[in-house]
């Protein structure tokens, strides 16, 4: 038994096109196999948009706080605190 690899996470992400700097939130249980679905043009919202740079991410155990935090991201309010926590990020990235 692994503590780690046996507990179910829900994930919340940010994904940055290196094409047009354009940020996509999301949500899943997979978050290296949704990275690489994005980046594979899988994905509707974000097909032909790719390269892909995974910029921030959160786990949850629980998928309601995940779902919340997702829709927090996408309102207003999340996107400043987005930019306020990435600020040396996006300092770099111009």
């Amino acid at each position: 038994m692994n503590p780690v690899r046996d507990n179910q996470f829900y994930y919340v992400y940010i994904l940055q096109s290196q094409k047009d700097r354009y940020w996509y939130t999301g949500f899943t249980v997979d978050l290296r196999k949704r990275f690489n679905q994005h980046n594979k043009n899988v994905i509707g919202w974000t097909k032909n948009r790719g390269p892909f740079e995974l910029i921030y991410y959160e786990a949850c155990k629980n998928i309601t706080d995940a779902r919340s935090r997702e829709k927090y991201f996408k309102s207003g309010m999340g996107k400043r605190y987005l930019k306020n926590r990435l600020k040396r990020f996006l300092s770099l990235t111009g």
